[in-house]
């Protein structure tokens, strides 16, 4: 434990020559745009004769309203269940005999579509792509088929998973009115309730090329890419740009809290604070805030719980990617015979400590070191550096600030990890969540 700063450094020193060798700088990732609004974005990676295609929409839970929340993760589900080429379920078989694979995640923020093939196949990726998304089918049948599947996630989601629970119920109160509130998934009447012309309408104002962004790393070159592109992605038309959310949830005047009764073995706990939105104000120094206080076994919050503190059997803290103000979040599972109290009052001592008496360097180089190796192994395949392109062209409106991020981090001062603490971990900016057993 003791030199675990000094172990860190080294792995950082073994990580970046690799990191920078196979992405090392802006200038390698080139750029073009089609007639229809279409941005796409190619770094050549010729290690392996592969290929990640990834397209991101610009679109997620914030862009839903009430009566049809949990859309944009429902219309996920049917980009796969047929188009005018390929029927239902027949993008998965056709992709995975052509020795490729796909997959695809909702968040609040973006829909993301990702592909890996060999390069021998490109083009039919690109044309299965055209072909989704230009003639989506929607079948009523389907859609119906599919409502259920998602019913079904809805269900076993929160049965099996406290934090989810948890995390849903926080939302609907640290929120007022920004559409952060609803989760993801949606509300279940909403999911019953959809009707085909609600997942037409959102299909057709947001899953415009011109609200989408296309990403490719692989085995290719930057003319082969445009010419496919142009031959299977161009001819999609261009749509009206989808209404701006404009919602900006006001300041919390005061500490919130909730208790959700289930049964469980001990209580959880989950504290919440509004911080500023993914590249605003303060991000890095609140991402090396949320690795001092809770990730690892030598953070501030598991030797204040668990290994010293023998509170709870397990913490973390989480800062998610946000196009709007989010939640900064602290989770702790409660140890048995160990109240809720107990770990909330171990957990405001800790941050209280923060935003008063600051950290020491140590803590800051930790885990500053923490955080550039985990950036960097975040960039060893493909897929990782498709992604992290198309996450900073649209979370910080640039994907070139990848490759400042190393810079940013080093340049975060304890006096700014400080500040921060002191600036977002108000009690009256504070949202307490417990989950414990009903009486």
């Amino acid at each position: 434990m003791k030199h675990i700063a000094a172990v860190l450094s080294v792995l950082w020193l073994l990580t970046v020559p690799y990191a920078l060798h196979a992405l090392p700088a802006a200038a390698d990732v080139q750029t073009f745009t089609l007639k229809n609004g279409l941005k796409v974005l190619v770094l050549e990676d010729h290690a392996l004769p592969n290929v990640t295609l990834q397209i991101f929409l610009r679109v997620g839970s914030r862009n839903e309203y009430p009566g049809i929340t949990g859309v944009s993760h429902f219309l996920e589900h049917m980009m796969f269940n047929g188009a005018a080429l390929y029927g239902p379920k027949m993008f998965d078989r056709v992709l995975e005999n052509a020795g490729g694979a796909t997959n695809a995640y909702t968040t609040e923020n973006v829909t993301a579509y990702q592909d890996w093939v060999p390069k021998s196949v490109l083009p039919l990726i690109f044309a299965m792509e055209g072909d989704r998304l230009g003639t989506l089918a929607l079948d009523e049948k389907v859609l119906e088929n599919e409502r259920g599947v998602v019913l079904s996630e809805y269900t076993t989601g929160y049965e099996n998973s406290d934090y989810e629970l948890l995390d849903a119920q926080l939302r609907a109160v640290a929120y007022q009115v920004h559409p952060y509130r609803w989760p993801i998934i949606g509300y279940e009447d909403d999911i019953r309730n959809w009707r085909r012309s609600d997942v037409l309408d959102y299909f057709r104002s947001y899953y415009g090329p011109n609200n989408a962004l296309a990403v490719v790393v692989g085995d290719v070159t930057p003319a082969e890419v445009k010419a496919l592109a142009e031959r299977f992605l161009e001819p999609l038309p261009s749509r009206p740009v989808p209404r701006h959310v404009h919602l900006r949830e006001p300041a919390q005047r005061g500490e919130k809290r909730l208790v959700v009764e289930k049964d469980v073995s001990s209580p959880r706990l989950l504290v919440a604070y509004h911080v500023p939105e993914t590249g605003g104000t303060d991000y890095y120094a609140l991402e090396l805030l949320r690795i001092i206080l809770g990730s690892g076994k030598t953070s501030r919050l598991y030797r204040a719980l668990v290994s010293e503190g023998k509170l709870a059997t397990e913490t973390w803290t989480y800062l998610p990617q946000a196009l709007d103000p989010t939640l900064f979040q602290i989770y702790a599972m409660g140890a048995r015979g160990v109240t809720a109290a107990a770990m909330e009052k171990a957990i405001l001592a800790e941050i209280d400590k923060i935003a008063t008496r600051g950290i020491t360097e140590k803590e800051l180089q930790n885990a500053r070191s923490k955080a550039i190796v985990s950036f960097y192994r975040s960039l060893e395949t493909m897929s990782d550096k498709a992604d992290l392109l198309g996450t900073y062209e649209i979370f910080f409106g640039d994907y070139a600030r990848l490759f400042s991020t190393a810079a940013a981090l080093e340049k975060v001062t304890a006096g700014e990890v400080k500040a921060a603490a002191a600036r977002y971990f108000r009690p009256a900016n504070r949202t307490v969540g417990i989950m414990m057993k009903g009486r």
